[in-house]
């Protein structure tokens, strides 16, 4: 079962999971909120090992429904935006902690044999831009908005039935994802639809906020390594080593698309904007094998090319309400 499955990453995931292991049937949960899709799933709804289910992560009936038969969960779902959990941070909780416990609570029931857990570096709070450090496996959690609290409560949540009921769990906490299907609210797929339509690219404050990049195959891999050879209970950091302030990398974007700086445009900054993430994925690589295959060049050129080639995918998204939380969020500043 994957929750989430309609989101970006977990509609990534499903595609991925599908052409890899093509003799496995997937469970989808996904309540379709704003960002849940039904069309990043389009191409793979009649195919016979693949069910969809709407419901709320937070419905224990509908968990209970859905997780019949189940033996491995992969637990995607969660409101992700940090700009949305500063306006409303009461639904990160109520999503990202409580339906957590939900599904912790039901996979006992059911007896799976792996509740996989998608967690983020943000939980592990800010490095200073001159900080050599890296988040570990070991990096006290010290999370600094709604959205990562809300994410590492999970976490611990996860840990604890590991510990108290013996769940057999494993963890992964991600950089920042980027390809396609992702919602255009976000830097990279916001950055990509604001040039294709001719609009300027927002950017908080001096716009020297770094991040490392990972691009979501990478990302589906690694998932994939962890449930096949992770050890129970323990937690895997993965990053792609591609850490760019968000200026440069909107910058690299530009040049891709063959438009000049013009097309920036800064704002005000955020309500406690973490300065820097970095992740040291060495546990994975040497235990588990993984690394990277795509280069952050070759991944945001693929990336440009499928919001390119996908223009009625993403122009539907950007409609009155996006368009709303848009101008709130960016055009007040």
């Amino acid at each position: 079962m994957v929750t989430g499955g309609a989101g970006f990453i977990g509609s990534n995931f499903i595609h991925y999971w599908l052409k890899n292991h093509p003799g496995d049937f997937i469970v989808n949960l996904d309540k379709l909120t704003y960002a849940g899709n039904p069309d990043n799933l389009k191409d793979i709804e009649n195919n016979p090992n693949y069910s969809f289910i709407k419901g709320d992560i937070c419905d224990p009936q509908i968990v209970k429904k859905a997780m019949k038969n189940v033996d491995i969960i992969v637990h995607f779902a969660a409101e992700s935006h940090v700009d949305r959990s500063i306006i409303d941070p009461s639904i990160f909780v109520k999503t990202n902690v409580l339906g957590t416990q939900v599904l912790l609570n039901e996979a006992i029931r059911a007896k799976v044999r792996r509740f996989h857990h998608i967690s983020t570096d943000e939980v592990f709070g800010a490095l200073d831009l001159d900080d050599p450090q890296r988040f570990t496996e070991n990096t006290a959690y010290s999370p600094r908005s709604p959205y990562s609290a809300s994410k590492a409560a999970a976490d611990h949540l996860v840990r604890a039935y590991y510990i108290t009921y013996k769940l057999p769990v494993t963890i992964t906490n991600c950089a920042d994802n980027f390809g396609p299907f992702q919602y255009p609210e976000k830097l990279i797929s916001l950055s990509i639809t604001n040039i294709l339509e001719g609009k300027k690219v927002p950017i908080y404050g001096d716009g020297l906020y770094v991040r490392d990049w990972l691009y979501v195959e990478d990302h589906c891999r690694a998932i994939d390594l962890v449930i096949a050879k992770g050890k129970v209970g323990e937690t895997y950091l993965i990053g792609a080593d591609s850490d760019m302030a968000n200026i440069d990398l909107v910058k690299r974007l530009l040049v891709i698309m063959g438009k000049d700086e013009k097309m920036i445009e800064y704002v005000k900054d955020r309500p406690g904007h973490d300065r820097r993430y970095a992740i040291d994925s060495t546990k994975i690589k040497n235990e588990l094998g993984w690394k990277p295959v795509f280069d952050l060049e070759k991944a945001l050129g693929e990336t440009v090319a499928w919001y390119k080639n996908n223009n009625s995918w993403w122009q539907k998204l950007k409609n009155k309400s996006y368009m709303d939380y848009y101008n709130k969020q960016y055009k007040s500043n």
